[in-house]
């Protein structure tokens, strides 16, 4: 990022601590725990320290650093102060002046880990801070307003992806048929593999996956098939496909969709109404997110969750829906932002305007699995699902 570029970003940061009536917030790192520190910050790639850092970026004036002396120009690309220590004492004292003035400050912490994607910092970093005197509270609204929304430019990208991957997954069902009908054999692992090679052709990279489940390993929500543990896919076969990718374009946004078909035409009756329980929770939750962002209405993680687990509960499914029922989208396909979650986490963050997020009902009986997944963004008044969505169980 450049200086002037993380120069304006300061600015925002600092008008977005005034608006929190906070002091200011700290920066802290050993080793790059933090991850989140240098995207919000636009620390070089190849910084690797080996030594802590600490950057304190006030309410007001000018950032202040505190770095060690065999390391002093860790934090030279960021503007402000620096102090240099060497020894554990020298540290503590001069981190008592780093925070000179300041009562109430954020860091990478969550209470009682309530957010694990921001409970960076450890226990111990933040037991010394608090020993200056300040109360820490979370950053977690801070990194979401900073690192988790989309520009027009990722947005865009997200899109791009999307439909791409959208064909992939056409492609990857008609293969299913075609070797039904002709009674070929085809394993779980090898359509696997299928899709991740239409995804080389299209330009498209994923971290791992996808999954590609069939009856019972479905019941798995994070089922994958390898070469040593995988299943035939045949005739009366549930088949579940999540596949996730995201162009090879730096500040690229991940696509996420889930969908789910059945190995024949005569769908089993037990079947077809988990998918309807299933489909109709997940319409249920993108229209509450569209009518709320329309109404320009405030709206939470948790109030996500409610809505969509409320409907899987009316209709008898509560105990097999075991997960949350969305989690924010980014750069990376678990990101940052709210997650739709009132049952691993409460998770009350705001969503914000440029945010993107999967919402992904499941229930998972013995038998089989069902889960469908669409990806909603949203924008300035407004919020959309972002790609085709599955209206009715595919008959393969």
């Amino acid at each position: 990022m450049p200086l002037k570029s993380k120069q304006m970003q300061i600015e925002l940061i600092q008008a977005s601590l005034r608006a929190a009536n906070l002091d200011g917030w700290l920066f802290f790192d050993h080793h790059r725990r933090d991850p989140l520190a240098y995207r919000v910050l636009g620390l070089p790639d190849d910084l690797q320290p080996t030594r802590r850092w600490y950057y304190f970026l006030g309410a007001d004036g000018e950032p202040r650093k505190l770095v060690h002396r065999i390391e002093s120009g860790a934090l030279d690309s960021l503007p402000g102060a620096k102090d240099l220590y060497s020894s554990w004492a020298e540290q503590q004292q001069k981190l008592h002046g780093l925070l000179n003035g300041a009562k109430r400050i954020a860091m990478q912490y969550s209470a009682n880990c309530a957010i694990p994607y921001v409970s960076l910092v450890d226990a111990g970093t933040i037991e010394l801070v608090r020993g200056t005197g300040v109360e820490i509270v979370t950053s977690a609204d801070l990194v979401q307003e900073f690192e988790s929304r989309l520009s027009e430019a990722q947005f865009q990208l997200h899109v791009e992806a999307g439909k791409l991957v959208d064909k992939v997954l056409r492609e990857a069902f008609d293969l299913v048929s075609h070797h039904l009908q002709s009674k070929k054999a085809l394993t779980e692992y090898e359509l696997q593999q299928f899709i991740r090679g239409k995804f080389s052709h299209h330009g498209l990279q994923c971290d791992h996956g996808p999954i590609v489940a069939v009856n019972a390993n479905a019941s798995d929500p994070h089922y994958e098939p390898t070469c040593e543990r995988t299943t035939h896919i045949q005739a009366g076969d549930v088949l579940l496909i999540d596949l996730w990718a995201k162009l090879t374009q730096p500040g690229a946004v991940y696509y996420d969709i889930t969908w789910t078909g059945f190995c024949g035409d005569a769908i089993p009756d037990a079947v077809q109404k988990v998918f309807e329980a299933v489909r109709d929770a997940r319409k249920r939750g993108s229209q509450f997110v569209i009518d709320r962002v329309s109404q320009h209405s405030s709206i939470a993680g948790f109030e996500v969750d409610d809505a969509v687990r409320g409907l899987i509960e009316d209709r008898g499914y509560g105990q097999y829906f075991f997960h949350r029922t969305g989690h924010s989208i980014g750069t990376e396909v678990h990101g940052t932002g709210a997650n739709m979650d009132n049952l691993e986490s409460h998770d009350e963050r705001r969503i914000l305007s440029g945010s993107c997020f999967s919402i992904e009902p499941g229930i998972y009986l013995p038998e089989f699995g069902i889960r469908s997944e669409v990806n909603v963004y949203v924008g300035e008044g407004f919020a959309t699902v972002t790609g085709q969505q599955q209206e009715q169980m595919l008959h393969l």
